[in-house]
């Protein structure tokens, strides 16, 4: 059996690393304040994440990010301003954005994936 005493550890091939990139457009409506769900996805299957929200220097406001589970947020992001979050065994990510606010937002996820 791999990893047994006596045996040799190259039978068990360490986990490999996926990336994946999820890029978007988001915009806040024509009515208020609006949250949009941007991306989901099951319990376990990335241990990490990084956010990031970029507000168009023409929108009138912030826009607002939120990962779970934990409630952690990006921003507020100012027009014309980006920022970024890393977090650990992310679920799902919802932008807030008042009316007439837009801009962009990039994901990246981290999955190990035993060979």
């Amino acid at each position: 059996m791999c990893g047994s005493k006596g045996f040799n550890d190259a039978c068990c091939p360490s986990g490999q690393i996926f990336q994946e990139q999820i890029c978007g457009n988001f915009y806040g409506g024509t009515d208020g304040e609006t949250d949009v769900s941007v991306w989901q996805a099951p319990v376990g299957d990335f241990f990490e994440g990084t956010f990031e929200i970029f507000n168009s220097a023409s929108s009138p406001g912030d826009a607002t990010g939120t990962v779970n589970p934990g409630g952690v947020t990006v921003g507020p992001v100012p027009p014309g301003f980006s920022i970024a979050r890393t977090v650990l065994n992310p679920t799902d990510f919802t932008i807030t954005a008042p009316a007439g606010v837009n801009g962009k937002f990039c994901i990246t996820l981290y999955k190990r994936v035993l060979a």
